[in-house]
């Protein structure tokens, strides 16, 4: 895929009130600002409601994900969702904790970094693992992407023909093998999100 407009796939999740209010406004402003980046008029999920993951580790999260095109590489939006994450308050303190506003960066395309050997090592970690260890460099797509109902779910809205540039998957294809139950935990919330231009 050529450098230039290419798909960039964003997850984004609040179970905790920030400086815009509670875990919905939290989100809601997070969409808004994370559409800023993109070079044409992004693609929004409906908003959804999940429990936290891992089971008990905090309030019920609302979730939702963003796919838009855009000329920046992946580090400098890395960057960009990290302010942004900031300005909501968001810090990280424990690894899969509260958070204000957590903004995942799934896919760019079909770039798969830092190499394919590292992201099969990141993947295949146990859940004990990943509760312990946090990588030092930008992994794409997202190691956990495919095991994950409340990213994978609203990634249907938007992109549910994007193919997993390591497993050959769609987003379609991932979410149809996860078990119902974690499916069925993803509630829809009423009204789809838009954006408020000036």
């Amino acid at each position: 895929m050529s450098d230039a407009n290419r798909l960039v796939l964003i997850a984004l999740g609040s179970n905790e009130s920030s400086v815009w209010g509670d875990a919905t406004a939290t989100l809601e402003k997070g969409v808004e600002m994370v559409a800023q980046l993109s070079d044409n008029s992004p693609e929004i999920s409906y908003f959804y409601q999940n429990p936290a993951f891992p089971a008990g580790s905090g309030p019920d999260y609302v979730n939702a994900a963003i796919v838009m095109e855009t000329c920046l590489p992946a580090h400098s939006i890395l960057a960009e969702m990290h302010r942004i994450e900031a300005q909501a308050g968001r810090t990280r303190t424990r690894r899969w904790g509260q958070r204000t506003l957590d903004l995942d960066l799934i896919g760019v395309g079909d770039l798969v970094l830092p190499d394919h050997a590292t992201h099969a090592l990141w993947r295949d970690l146990s859940l004990q693992q990943q509760q312990q260890q946090t990588p030092q460099d930008l992994i794409l797509p997202h190691p956990r992407l495919q095991d994950r109902a409340f990213v994978l779910i609203p990634l249907l809205d938007v992109a549910p023909d994007w193919r997993h540039p390591v497993l050959g998957q769609t987003v379609r294809q991932m979410s149809a093998a996860l078990p119902e139950q974690a499916r069925a935990e993803v509630v829809r919330l009423p009204g789809r999100p838009t954006l408020h231009r000036p």
